[in-house]
């Protein structure tokens, strides 16, 4: 009974500083989705150009990968894979506007993916106060990603900018009101356990 009482604060200090974190990281997300949403057609060219960048690095680490491949099929096939992430990426890099109609059905089924990870996990957690945010972040993504593909490839001129932006900002108002609960409900704990005490 004396060990709980005793490592309890140390519990709530801990849960209330990684909560006050997420707040922080939150409001940076939240502040981040309303720059994307300003610059719509900066941010599908930005998305486009570390899109290839990452798919150049992809190839390159698999062309490392395929040398230390046990057999020659597992070599020629890392090979290949490697290729056709290294070219994507530099046909990215050369044309991020050219790239910007693939990258926008992309978007749009990475944001359909993300949205049913999210309803999952919202799901998961749903006896948490504040849950509800987790799946009206959910709904959001699943929205975002269903119009940008409903829509493509008309949806390239503001598709990746605007629905990513708002994307990133309904997930950090989410995020930071679910971690000021979490902030809140360690702080009335706190406040129980002393008045126990």
């Amino acid at each position: 009974m004396t060990t709980v009482s005793r490592n309890q604060p140390t519990i709530l200090d801990d849960v209330k500083r990684r909560s006050g974190w997420a707040v922080f990281m939150g409001l940076l997300t939240i502040a981040l989705g309303i720059v994307l949403l300003m610059y719509p057609l900066a941010t599908a060219t930005a998305t486009t150009l570390f899109l290839g960048w990452t798919l150049t690095l992809v190839g390159l680490a698999e062309i490392v990968l395929a040398f230390a491949s046990q057999t020659p099929g597992q070599f020629f096939l890392r090979l290949l894979i490697a290729v056709l992430y290294g070219l994507t990426g530099i046909v990215l890099i050369v044309n991020p506007f050219t790239g910007a109609e693939s990258l926008t059905l992309f978007v749009g089924s990475m944001l359909v993916v993300r949205g049913i990870l999210a309803m999952v996990a919202a799901f998961r957690v749903r006896p948490l106060d504040g849950w509800g945010w987790l799946v009206a972040d959910s709904i959001a993504n699943l929205a975002a990603g269903g119009l940008i593909i409903a829509k493509w490839p008309s949806s390239t001129a503001w598709a990746v900018g605007t629905l990513v932006g708002a994307s990133v900002l309904v997930t950090g108002v989410s995020r930071t009101v679910l971690a000021a609960r979490i902030r809140r409900g360690a702080g009335e704990v706190a406040q129980v356990a002393k008045g126990a005490a």
